[in-house]
């Protein structure tokens, strides 16, 4: 087995973190916490003509793409981030709850 090297042996050490590629702490995201952001939870969509859209009245059924128990979207800024159900908040509201966090390459 051969003898352990240290990292200075190898010729190509890494440079030391920057300040500025150091892990953030709740404390330097405090500025971003009051920015508003919009949140919409998209049950579920449907394409149909101009002229088919204009005939729908009062008590009219426009079938989605997804079935029943199917997790819902979650959008943040109309950005995809998460999956999830609705759920009863109280007797007369919904909710949504998450279940799933969608993962992308784009890191912000």
């Amino acid at each position: 087995m051969p003898d352990e090297m240290d990292l200075a042996e190898l010729g190509d050490t890494p440079p030391p973190l920057s300040d500025s590629a150091a892990p953030r702490s709740a404390r330097d995201l405090e500025a971003v916490y009051d920015i508003p952001v919009t949140v919409s939870a998209v049950l579920g969509k449907s394409t149909m003509q101009v002229s088919q859209l204009l005939k729908l009245g009062r008590g009219a059924v426009v079938e989605l793409d997804r079935k029943l128990g199917e997790a819902i979207d979650i959008y943040v800024n109309n950005r995809l981030v998460a999956r999830g159900e609705v759920v009863m908040v109280d007797d007369n509201r919904l909710g949504v709850t998450m279940t799933e966090i969608v993962k992308t390459d784009r890191m912000l």
